[in-house]
């Protein structure tokens, strides 16, 4: 009788340590998994960012060839 207790609270120890086991690699990996999100949401808000930053550069290169130009045609004017 005494084997039987002893096999039934190794087999309940057993689960417990499995059970913790497993809630604790568990709660890691959504750990794990949150900060890798707040990583992808900050990369993602950069690449947003750079969007427009290389729109806004196209813009002013557009508006500095326009005014060389102006500057040009200008100079070329006041030449004749």
């Amino acid at each position: 009788m005494n084997d039987i207790i002893i096999a039934v609270i190794a087999f309940a120890g057993t689960l417990v340590g499995t059970f913790g086991g497993i809630l604790a690699a568990n709660k890691l990996s959504n750990y794990r998994i949150e900060q890798l999100e707040k990583k992808v949401e900050k990369h993602n808000n950069l690449v947003e960012r750079m969007y427009h930053v290389e729109d806004a550069v196209k813009s002013a290169h557009h508006r500095l060839d326009e005014i060389r130009e102006e500057l040009t045609l200008s100079h070329e004017k006041n030449k004749s």
